[in-house]
């Protein structure tokens, strides 16, 4: 458990900043007991480990600290820092001081991945937390925010080495200072817009009742607000369109009905007025095939 804790500790410094606890581990392995690294890492120890970690952890310092260089910084270091944080989780979780976990001896591809996730889910934090400063604050909060995290990634680095219990606190007060971070940014950078835009709404307003806005902008409002709006028209919905169809197609069968008893009752009035009575009295009934011509007595 204390060596696991060293390594998590270890590995999300290194996602803060790569070199300082690779660095650190370094030197206190040369120097110190207080780290013995296993035979295959022994060169994390060696003079040309140090000196060029060093010139990668000075160059690290001063392109994190300009705005925008940043960005492209943390791009660079989302491939560094996770492979160094699985190196150092690996080197320290099984090195002798820490506790000679057996575990992490035997499987160091284990603690390698272990460690790569961990700094990279820190180094994920920090590279969402910097855009947020850099809006708040318009660049100026970027050195600030850097220096604060390499002071908490050499804090973290010493904490793991000789006080590995407090890792798991430290997590919690990273993760709860990411989460702050973030969400303020956003709510300050969200105010200012609507600031920018209310400032920029009066200055046009003032600037056309006064007349020294641009003409063609005076005239464009002036004509959107003289000119009325016309309605939408959405046009018929589709149920409205059924019910005229069904109305319509009910309407015309009326109609047809209507012509037939029409004509139905003109040929019947025909038919009883082509029958007429004959001179010697009896009813005689003429064809009705030709209702105009006359009857033979009628001529």
């Amino acid at each position: 458990m204390i060596a696991a804790l060293t390594g998590a500790g270890l590995s999300s410094a290194a996602g803060l900043n790569a070199f300082i606890p690779l660095v650190l581990v370094g030197l206190f392995a040369r120097f110190t007991s207080f780290i013995e690294l296993p035979d295959q890492l022994l060169w994390l120890q060696s003079w040309p480990a140090i000196i060029i970690s060093l010139a990668f952890l000075a160059l690290e310092i001063v392109l994190d600290k300009i705005p925008g260089v940043d960005h492209v910084n943390d791009l660079f270091q989302s491939i560094v820092r996770p492979v160094i944080g699985g190196l150092l989780f690996a080197a320290t979780a099984a090195s002798v001081v820490t506790g000679e976990s057996n575990f992490w001896q035997e499987h160091p591809l284990i603690a390698g991945v272990v460690g790569a996730v961990i700094a990279a889910a820190v180094h994920t934090g920090k590279a969402a937390s910097r855009p947020a400063v850099n809006a708040a604050t318009g660049g100026t909060g970027a050195p600030l925010a850097s220096f604060a995290e390499d002071a908490t990634a050499v804090a973290l680095t010493l904490i793991a080495i000789f006080i590995p219990v407090l890792v798991f606190f430290v997590f919690i007060f990273m993760g709860f200072a990411f989460y702050r971070i973030v969400t303020t940014g956003r709510r300050r950078r969200r105010r200012r817009q609507e600031l920018e835009a209310e400032g920029r709404a009066e200055r046009e307003a003032e600037a056309l009742a006064s007349g020294r806005g641009s003409w063609w902008r005076r005239r464009w409002r002036e004509g959107r607000e003289k000119e009325p709006r016309a309605p939408k028209d959405l046009g018929p919905s589709k149920s409205s369109k059924l019910r005229q169809s069904l109305s319509s197609s009910t309407l015309a069968a009326k109609t047809r009905s209507a012509k037939s008893g029409v004509t139905k009752s003109r040929a019947g009035r025909a038919d009883v007025n082509s029958v007429t009575e004959s001179p010697e009295g009896g009813a005689e009934q003429f064809p009705t095939d030709h209702p105009d011509k006359p009857a033979p007595g009628q001529e």
